[in-house]
């Protein structure tokens, strides 16, 4: 049996008894009990998604509709992005900013149709967002929170697309990536079918009722037997998304720091008429800091929040980091003074109490 975790007031994901039944290490996260990883280790799950396929659990994730014939004038108001034109089954990506310029949170906005938006949040986030969104509502337009009434399973490798291809008819699988193909079937259960994930690898996120969920998993698992498909937790997929240097809300972007700074740039629009936290990245001025990627180059490990030098002095701080099992060495995203920003540039980072040297490099680190 996996190791089941009591007490405390944390919610279980549909997928609860199916990861114990698997032999999960259970864990708290973002007020759910999760998988961090499985017997194989999170070496073996990362390596699987990279070269194989992977199936993660992200029912923890909120999901919220936006209605109304104002919906994507709230939308262009309350998301750095512009969603003014956009094709039916279309995904967006957007910061979300407060209006000082920080990050309230990063999200995707799928369009259903006109006037009606399915918008997926982070699980950590999703109270907050939901508030911050029915508090600027505006016009004909009402945000609904439907997170309990969706799971959610991301199926992800160079495999997914296979494995899915078992179950589901070709016109039901999604073609671009950042797109959706609502109420469609894989096997007998009834979907959303989204290309798009948080890996740096192909793959699609279905969304579904979560009384079919532990179906979904099972039926998924028993496709991509022959793939080598096996359960990844929450360890791999920060290892999969630092690898890919996919920013993660907490570290590489918050309420203090702004999506440029973060490397977001291309996703706020600064030619849209007005969205909250604009004029405050118009005050702010010039970039003085910006996300970079550091490779170690000395020994060691680093990690979040740990002090980056240049010249003697410190320059900036560190936001994630870890081993990368792929690459196969250890890698960093820090959040430094601009003129210390370019690839080749020589940096050291305190890794409890001594320095180690890194080299700034150019992201992502790892592209399929």
């Amino acid at each position: 049996m996996g190791t089941e975790v009591t007490g405390g007031t944390e919610l279980r994901t549909p997928l609860y008894d199916t990861h114990v039944k698997y032999k999960g290490k259970i864990v708290p996260f973002a007020g759910y009990l999760l998988p961090v990883q499985y017997d194989t280790g999170v070496i073996a799950e990362h390596m699987a998604v990279r070269t194989k396929c992977g199936l993660f659990d992200v029912s923890h994730m909120g999901e919220i509709i936006c209605r109304g014939s104002d919906a994507q004038k709230n939308l262009n108001m309350i998301l750095t992005n512009d969603y003014t034109v956009m094709a039916d089954g279309q995904a967006r990506y957007s910061p979300m900013c407060n209006e000082d310029g920080g990050v309230v949170d990063d999200l995707i906005v799928y369009k259903v149709r006109d006037n009606c938006y399915f918008i997926v949040v982070n699980a950590a986030n999703k109270d907050k967002d939901f508030q911050w969104m029915k508090a600027h509502q505006f016009g004909d337009a009402e945000f609904e929170d439907i997170s309990d009434r969706v799971a959610q399973l991301a199926l992800q490798g160079p495999k997914a697309m296979e494995i899915l291809r078992k179950l589901a008819k070709e016109e039901d699988i999604p073609e671009k990536y950042y797109t959706c193909l609502f109420d469609r079937m894989i096997g007998n259960i009834k979907c959303i079918i989204s290309k798009t994930g948080y890996t740096g690898e192909d793959g699609v996120e279905i969304y579904l009722a979560p009384e079919d969920a532990p179906a979904m998993w099972e039926m998924l698992m028993e496709a991509g037997q022959e793939e080598g498909l096996i359960p990844c937790g929450l360890g791999a997929r920060d290892t999969l998304r630092l690898e890919a240097s996919m920013p993660l809300y907490g570290h590489e972007m918050d309420d203090t720091i702004s999506p440029k700074e973060a490397g977001l740039g291309i996703f706020v629009k600064m030619d849209k008429e007005d969205f909250i936290g604009k004029q405050a990245l118009v005050d702010k001025g010039p970039l003085t800091r910006r996300r970079i990627g550091l490779k170690v180059t000395g020994r060691g490990i680093i990690r979040e929040h740990q002090a980056v030098y240049a010249d003697g002095r410190q320059i900036g701080i560190t936001t994630s980091g870890t081993h990368c099992p792929y690459l196969g060495y250890p890698v960093a995203m820090a959040l430094v003074d601009v003129g210390y920003k370019e690839p080749g540039t020589v940096l050291e980072v305190e890794v409890r109490g001594r320095r180690v040297a890194a080299e700034v490099v150019k992201l992502p680190f790892y592209k399929r």
